[in-house]
């Protein structure tokens, strides 16, 4: 690399948008360790995860980091044993997963996910809000080909949890899927199910979004706390907001399951067990995801084309795009272009 600085944008003071939590710097452009690799970012999917690093729900991690983990972006250089599978020039992903022990009995059994050693990036390392970022080669994702770098952005993230959620939700063949909020990560995991043979039925606040539901094949979109028009096998909340678990496990059928993707979701009301949770009717969080989960998702969206609704940004307005998140001004999922 010729360069020495590249712009960033810094986590420097948690806390609510309106406050500016973010600052536009000048840095040194990192170089990748052992076993890591270099990356000239060319886009960075906005994530609601960000939005919670950049106002402080979720703990500081890494003083000042620069957030982002829906990277896309190219090799430009390999560091010392970090394989063969990656060569410069290579178009690469970079996804939220970024370091497990593999040794723990988690990460034995084939959850890594939920490894206590797991470290993520735009929380524990510096992310995709930037020219430049470094990530561990056995974390880098292959890409699939018939996308655009703003449209795979996305599916790093929003994609790879949407599909885990799937799998949660414990949906039966052909069943009846509720989603629960429907931004950036809920309009992919929408047509992954339809492609799947799921009738699915969408909750949530804005017109605009319950119009691309429909046109995404959506059987039905209504409010965000309305009742769904049949009974759900399962559902999928992907809104933050605590109070929509008690309708979500209202309009479960019996044996149902709702699946919480969220890493931050406020509180929840009482729950009336009558009401909420008999009839076998279940609560699963989820949590990360493994890089198994990002390879079947990926390979899924190779073979499936998947319409990314990605209006972009520039880099330089990064602090725009997770206003406009958290005010509700997004559709689909907003894209970072550097």
């Amino acid at each position: 690399m010729d360069v020495s600085t590249m712009t960033a944008w810094q986590v420097q003071r948690p806390g609510p948008m309106t406050t500016r939590p973010l600052e536009r710097v000048r840095v040194e452009v990192p170089r990748p360790g052992a076993g890591e690799l270099a990356v000239a970012v060319r886009a960075c999917g906005v994530c609601r995860t960000d939005l919670h690093v950049a106002e402080g729900d979720l703990p500081v991690h890494r003083p000042a980091v620069v957030p982002g983990h829906e990277v896309v972006g190219e090799v430009v250089e390999v560091g010392e044993d970090a394989g063969t599978e990656f060569s410069v020039g290579d178009r690469v992903g970079i996804a939220w997963l970024r370091h497990t022990c593999g040794r723990c009995r988690y990460c034995v059994r084939g959850e890594e996910n939920l490894c206590p050693e797991s470290r993520y990036t735009g929380w524990d390392a510096d992310g995709g809000y930037a020219e430049f970022a470094t990530v561990p080669a056995a974390y880098a994702h292959q890409l699939p080909a018939g996308y655009s770098d703003t449209e795979l952005a996305p599916l790093l993230c929003a994609g790879i949890i949407g599909y885990r959620a799937l799998l949660r939700a414990d949906l039966p063949s052909g069943g009846r899927l509720g989603i629960y909020g429907f931004g950036g990560s809920a309009h992919l995991t929408t047509q992954v199910a339809v492609a799947q043979g799921a009738e699915v039925h969408v909750m949530t606040r804005g017109e605009a979004a319950r119009e691309l539901a429909l046109s995404l094949g959506a059987a039905s979109a209504q409010g965000a706390d309305e009742r769904p028009p049949v009974d759900l096998d399962s559902a999928i909340l992907f809104a933050p907001v605590g109070e929509l678990v008690l309708p979500a496990l209202e309009a479960l059928d019996r044996g149902g399951t709702l699946a919480i993707a969220g890493i931050h979701l406020s509180d929840i009301p009482v729950l009336n067990y009558q009401r909420h949770l008999f009839q076998e009717r279940q609560v699963r969080s989820v949590t990360a995801n493994t890089r198994a989960d990002a390879r079947a998702f990926l390979a899924f969206a190779g073979e499936h084309h998947i319409e990314v609704t990605s209006p972009p940004y520039p880099l330089d307005r990064a602090d725009a795009a997770l206003s406009d998140l958290a005010s509700g001004r997004v559709s689909g999922a907003a894209v970072l272009v550097v």
